[in-house]
């Protein structure tokens, strides 16, 4: 059954929700989650889901939620996820516990664009969908919140080891989201008269001790200054240790990071320079932009005049052009699979291979005498086969790797030392890109 993923749309933010609740495992699963899910289906409007997943894929039902959660059931615990198949896109995780001791209802949800919270309309139909939760399952925690705000605030660990953060959760006020539903044990750690009298956009008294606090009318609107101003404002007063000026600075900080910046990237550089701005995390992507934008690569200096090209130094030099071939399947051995166009040695696929080792960042946790020793010779070897292949070069073979040439017109190139200064970083991935030495040896070919 086709789903629609949220990374199946263009890289932009999202509004990411979770809620976290007790319930009831004792009584039947369809009456206990008949108010959950009844809910979700008066308030998601457009973002309703229309497909779940547990074993197998099914049509959205109360029904086949029921149905899809007992097939992945173990003694304590079950989840499953529900999705739309048109735009918006959804992601949702339905998550319960069982254990007798602390029975858990958990579910998460992404929703992409975050522009479809734009309008007021919208935003309170959220609202009054996370408040119908809390006023029927006791809360202990929920928040809705930007992806890039969620990001940049350090959320969920706010400088705690992960650890710490399973153990206590959200124990005190590290962060004021969006939305926010604060526990009862947090409330009477706070005091709920202080609760109650947050300046916020709304502010109300749940059931079972909780309260809704939500900073301004919209979700999308989360960076303007004046909802950072009212966000500032809620926090100070909640956390009276704080200064709001401190808060407010550090807010409007994140806002600057998050302004748009256009792309100026170089139309030969723009399809590769695209798909990095779109790997990064989305709270980055403005920042990394902006970097590229004044990015420049180095010339390729991996070339000598053909006048001074070095003369074979190996006794077979047919046997030896044939290891370079032999070496290059090496990188198509490693790479078919993720990079599927590696079988076809053109120059898109060197610009695919830069791209696939940039955004993996193929280069960490890789000791250097493998990189050197196995790494380095395949993409070298690779690279010099795609000049052969594409430009009509001729290899010269070097018993030294890095000395090997691959003759084109009035200049031999050197794709091992380029290779070589290719594998030193993640950077060098782009400053020495085998795509940008292609397209040099391209230009120069005569």
């Amino acid at each position: 059954m086709r789903r629609l993923s949220i990374h199946d749309l263009k890289p932009e933010d999202y509004l990411y929700f979770s809620f976290e609740a007790d319930f009831d495992p004792h009584v039947l699963l369809e009456r206990e989650l008949e108010p959950f899910l009844r809910a979700l289906e008066a308030y998601a409007g457009d973002w309703v889901p229309e497909v779940v997943h547990g074993k197998r894929w099914r049509k959205y039902s109360r029904d086949a939620v029921v149905k899809s959660l007992e097939e992945r059931r173990d003694d304590d615990y079950s989840s499953i996820g529900l999705y739309r198949t048109e735009w918006p896109a959804v992601d949702m995780t339905l998550r319960l516990g069982f254990s007798s001791r602390s029975p858990r209802l958990d579910f998460s949800c992404s929703v992409k664009p975050l522009s479809v919270f734009a309008p007021t309309e919208r935003c309170q139909q959220l609202v009054d969908m996370v408040r119908a939760w809390a006023s029927r399952y006791p809360v202990t925690y929920a928040v809705a919140s930007s992806l890039a705000e969620d990001q940049l605030s350090g959320a969920p660990c706010f400088g705690r080891d992960m650890q710490t953060t399973i153990r206590d959760g959200f124990d005190r006020i590290y962060e004021v989201s969006w939305l926010n539903i604060f526990g009862p044990k947090l409330v009477e750690s706070i005091g709920r008269e202080r609760v109650l009298s947050t300046p916020a956009h709304r502010v109300e008294a749940l059931p079972h001790g909780a309260v809704l606090l939500v900073t301004w009318p919209i979700a999308a609107d989360f960076a303007s200054d004046e909802a950072r101003q009212a966000q500032a404002r809620a926090h100070a007063h909640l956390r009276p240790d704080l200064d709001y000026d401190t808060l407010l600075r550090t807010l409007r900080e994140r806002s600057a990071i998050l302004a748009p910046v256009e792309p100026r990237f170089p139309p030969e550089w723009e399809p590769l320079l695209t798909r990095v701005v779109d790997h990064v995390r989305i709270s980055e992507r403005q920042r990394k932009i902006a970097e590229l934008n004044n990015w420049c690569p180095p010339e390729p200096d991996e070339w000598l005049p053909a006048s001074a090209a070095l003369p074979p130094d190996v006794k077979e030099v047919d046997f030896v052009r044939q290891q370079y071939g032999d070496l290059s399947e090496g990188l198509v051995a490693l790479l078919h699979t993720d990079v599927p166009s590696v079988f076809s040695a053109s120059p898109e696929s060197l610009m695919d291979v830069d791209a696939h080792f940039w955004c993996e960042d193929f280069l960490r946790n890789r000791r250097p005498g493998v990189i050197d020793e196995h790494l380095m010779p395949a993409v070298g070897a690779y690279l010099g086969e795609v000049l052969v292949k594409h430009l009509g070069g001729q290899w010269i073979p070097r018993q030294k790797l890095e000395e090997a040439q691959v003759r084109i017109g009035d200049r031999v190139w050197l794709p091992f030392l380029r290779a070589h200064h290719y594998t030193r970083s993640r950077q060098a991935l782009l400053d020495f890109s085998l795509s940008g030495l292609y397209r040099a040896a391209e230009q120069h070919r005569s």
